[in-house]
C-alpha cells in the first residue's frame, strides 16, 4: 500500500511540474507513515508541508492541488486532508485485504527479500575468553548477534557468523594455574591459591577431568588430559578445550551455531600480530617512548596515543585486535559488525584508528558495532548475584534451565541494545499477557485452535471462498490487524538496516495485540461460510507472520499453549 501511495504522489509531483506549480528541478523526498488513529485514515503524508516553500503556497493549498492531481486509484477509497497540509489516505477494503493473499501466497518467504544483493557481511558475536560458563551479557550478545544475522540473512545478505577466543594472554594463564591449584588440592581460600583465579565450581569440574586423563573435543581440536598437576602447559591446553566445549554446549542449547571459530593465539603463530607491527612502524606511525612502543592513534581521532607495546614487551590487547580485523578484512569482508558489550567502547576509536594507520584502504568506520548494555537478573524483586557454578556471576545456562530458551532469547533481545535490560526471572515464567514471549506465542497458538475447532466441526478453511471474500474484512479491528501485517516487510528490512532486532519484537507484540483486540471483538466460528473463512484467511495471515517473525528472533510458534 505505501509503495502505491508513492506511486500516486509522485505521479501527482509530475503533474504539478508540468503545470508549472512546482518547479521542474524539484527533487522530493515522500514520507509515508501509517496513522495512529485510524479515524484519519490508514497512511499519511506530509509532503505539502515539506514542498510549500519552493511551491511558493500555503501547505493546505498545495495538498489541495496534490490531491487534485492523484491519479484514480482502486486501492484508495479516499483522500481527506487534515491539520496545516497533512494528506491522509483510506485504503479501500479489497485493495487493503489483499495483503492476506499476498502472505498466504507467500509463506514462511513473506518478508524477506534481496535487497542484500549477495553482498558477504561477518558478524562477530559473543567471543567470550575461554576461562568460564558464559554469563548472562554474553547471553544478550548471543540472542542480539544471532537475530541480526538472521536479519541481514532475510534481506539478501551472505552471513558469516565468527565467534573471536581470546586464547591467549594473563586470563588464560591465570585460568591455567587456577586449575593446578585445584589439581593439586588447593582452595580459594588458601593462602597459596593464585591472586587473580578463577573460584567457581567449574574450575573443580576441569581438574577432577584433567587428572583422571580425560578427552575433550573442542570445535577444531581433541586434547587429553596428562594427569600430571606439575605440567602447567599441558593444564593449560587441557582447561581452554574443556572450556571452549562447555561454552559451545551453552551455546547449542541457546540455539545459536558459529560458521567460524578464531583464535587469537593464532594471530601469533601465524605472525600476523609482528606483520601488523612492522606494517605500522614502516608507516611512521609509532614510537617509542619509556621503554613502550606506541602508536600515534590521535592522527586518526583519537584522544590520545596507545600503547602498543608494553615495557615488558608483551603487546595490550589493542594491537592484536587491529591485526584481527586486518585479516577480517584480508579475508574479503568489506562490512563487519562487531556485537559486544558496552565495556568495548573505547577499543571502537582505537582499533579503527589503528586499521587507518595500516594505510590499507580500509574505510574510516570500519567495522561496525553493536555494542549492548548490561543485564540484571532479578527474582521476586531483587537481584540475583551469584551462581555457584561460576562463582561471581549469573551464567547463560542458569537463565535457559530457569525459563527456557525461548523466553531468554526474547528477553535479551526484545530491548535495544544500548539500553540496560532488568531480566525478570519471574515474569519471564509467567504464562500471562504481561510476559511479552507469552502473549505474541498465545496470538500464533490461538489461530491453530481455531482452525483445530473448524476442523473438529467439519467447516475446514477453505481458501479459494476465502480470497473471494476480502472485502468483507472491513471492521475497524480486522482493518488494524491488516495494516500491520501489511508493514512487516518494511519493519524487516528497516531492522536489518538500523541493526536493531527489537523492532521486530515490539512489531510481533504489536501485531499480537491487534489479533487478540480483533479475536475478543469480531466472531470467527459464525454460520455464514464466506464470512467464516476469510476471517480464517486473516487469521492464518497472522499466524505466518508471526511465525516468520519469531523465526527471525529464534524463538519457537507453538501451536498449543
Amino acid at each position: 500500500m505505501k509503495e502505491t501511495i508513492n506511486s500516486l504522489l509522485q505521479s501527482a509531483i509530475d503533474a504539478l511540474k508540468h503545470q508549472g506549480v512546482l518547479p521542474d528541478d524539484l527533487t522530493a523526498t515522500i514520507k509515508i507513515d501509517p496513522t495512529k488513529d485510524k479515524a484519519h485514515g490508514d497512511y499519511a503524508t506530509n509532503l505539502a508541508l515539506m514542498l510549500a516553500k519552493p511551491a511558493g503556497l500555503k501547505p493546505r493549498e498545495l495538498a489541495e492541488k496534490l490531491t487534485a492531481a492523484l491519479p484514480e486509484s482502486d486501492a484508495i477509497a479516499r483522500t481527506e486532508i487534515a491539520g496545516p497540509g497533512f494528506i491522509n489516505f483510506f485504503a479501500a477494503a479489497d485493495a487493503a485485504a489483499q495483503i492476506v493473499a499476498n502472505i498466504l501466497d507467500a509463506g514462511d518467504a513473506f518478508g524477506r527479500s534481496l535487497v542484500g544483493q549477495g553482498e558477504k557481511v561477518q558478524v562477530e558475536f559473543v567471543s567470550a575468553n575461554p576461562t568460564g560458563p558464559l554469563h548472562v551479557g554474553h547471553g544478550r550478545g548471543a540472542a542480539i548477534g544471532d537475530c541480526l544475522c538472521r536479519l541481514l540473512e532475510a534481506t539478501g545478505f551472505e552471513v558469516t557468523r565468527e565467534f573471536y577466543y581470546n586464547d591467549a594472554g594473563a586470563q588464560i594463564q591465570n585460568l591455567a594455574r587456577s586449575v593446578q591449584a585445584r589439581a593439586k588440592g588447593l582452595g580459594p581460600d588458601d593462602a597459596s591459591w593464585p591472586e587473580d583465579g578463577y573460584r567457581g565450581d567449574y574450575i573443580v569440574d576441569v581438574a577432577n577431568d584433567y587428572l583422571a586423563g580425560k578427552t575433550v573435543t573442542a570445535d577444531d581440536r581433541e586434547v587429553t588430559a596428562k594427569g600430571d598437576a606439575d605440567d602447567l602447559d599441558a593444564i593449560q591446553a587441557f582447561a581452554v578445550a574443556w572450556l571452549r566445549r562447555e561454552q559451545d554446549l551453552d551455546l547449542k542449547a541457546f540455539g545459536v551455531a558459529f560458521d567460524v571459530y578464531f583464535l587469537e593465539s593464532s594471530l601469533y603463530e601465524q605472525g600476523k600480530v609482528e606483520e601488523t607491527v612492522a606494517r605500522l612502524t614502516r608507516n611512521g606511525h609509532t614510537y617509542e617512548d619509556d621503554g613502550a612502543m606506541w602508536l600515534r592513534t590521535t592522527d586518526f581521532g583519537d584522544d590520545k596515543d596507545r600503547v602498543m607495546r608494553k615495557r615488558d614487551g608483551g603487546y595490550t590487547y589493542f594491537l592484536p585486535d587491529v591485526a584481527y580485523h586486518l585479516d577480517k578484512w584480508n579475508r574479503g569482508f568489506k562490512t563487519v559488525i562487531n556485537e559486544q558489550g558496552a565495556d568495548h567502547h573505547s577499543t571502537v576509536t582505537r582499533v579503527r584508528a589503528g586499521l587507518q594507520a595500516l594505510e590499507a584502504g580500509i574505510p574510516k568506520g570500519y567495522p561496525d558495532y553493536v555494542l549492548h548494555q548490561m543485564v540484571m537478573v532479578t527474582r521476586s524483586g531483587v537481584e540475583v548475584k551469584l551462581s555457584k557454578r561460576a562463582g561471581s556471576y549469573v551464567t547463560l545456562r542458569d537463565l535457559i534451565d530457569e525459563v527456557g530458551r525461548d523466553a531468554t532469547r526474547f528477553f535479551l533481545a526484545a530491548r535495544r541494545a544500548d539500553s540496560q535490560l532488568t531480566f525478570d526471572i519471574d515474569l519471564a515464567r509467567s504464562q500471562s499477557n504481561d510476559n511479552p514471549v507469552y502473549y505474541v506465542q498465545y496470538a500464533h497458538a490461538r489461530v491453530c485452535s481455531m482452525l483445530r475447532k473448524a476442523e473438529a466441526e467439519s467447516r475446514a478453511f477453505d481458501y479459494t471462498q476465502a480470497l473471494a471474500n476480502l472485502a468483507s474484512l472491513d471492521s475497524d479491528q480486522e482493518k488494524a490487524v491488516l495494516n500491520r501485517l501489511a508493514r512487516y516487510p518494511e519493519v524487516v528490512e528497516q531492522a536489518a538496516r538500523s541493526r536493531e532486532p527489537q523492532q521486530v519484537a515490539q512489531y510481533l507484540l504489536d501485531l499480537a495485540g491487534d489479533f487478540h483486540t480483533c479475536y475478543n471483538a469480531v466472531k470467527v466460528m459464525v454460520d455464514d461460510d464466506a464470512l467464516r473463512n476469510v476471517r480464517l484467511a486473516l487469521g492464518i495471515a497472522t499466524r505466518q507472520v508471526l511465525r516468520n517473525g519469531l523465526d527471525l528472533m529464534g524463538v519457537s510458534a507453538p501451536e498449543e499453549m
